[in-house]
């Protein structure tokens, strides 16, 4: 099952999508595809600073949301969160809040986080990831 970072979201909007993003996603029933509601909150955010504001918003509600199974940030992903927050801190390799989170959503659900941002993700030791944006 799998978990879709802002990211990946965001490039099926572009004028032109990954066509290895378009055709993996084809592969995976929607019934194993999940997003987080900490990535809700980032496109929210995105489309509010966008000129095409309602566009985005349409999008998120009508064609995203429905497309998906979305998983909240709750008691599980909070102690995922606090965990790897720790170690990486530790470690002297700390990530954004917002992108912990979805990391943490990811761990706490044994999910396998589909980003471009490999590296940026690569410090947490029990996220498995995979990158759809490139073959």
């Amino acid at each position: 099952m799998y978990l879709f970072d802002t990211d990946i979201l965001s490039n099926l909007v572009k004028k032109r999508p990954s066509p290895y993003l378009i055709e993996r996603l084809r592969d995976i029933p929607q019934d194993k595809q999940y997003i987080s509601s900490i990535t809700i909150g980032e496109i929210v955010y995105g489309a509010f600073k966008s000129d095409q504001k309602e566009k985005y918003l349409i999008q998120l509600k009508d064609k995203l949301i429905p497309l998906v199974q979305l998983i909240p940030f709750d008691k599980n992903e909070s102690f995922a969160y606090g965990e790897i927050r720790s170690i990486l801190e530790k470690s002297g390799t700390p990530l954004n809040d917002t992108d912990l989170m979805i990391a943490a959503t990811a761990v706490a659900n044994n999910l396998v986080l589909i980003t471009g941002n490999e590296k940026h993700f690569s410090v947490i030791k029990n996220l498995q990831l995979e990158n759809w944006l490139k073959k």
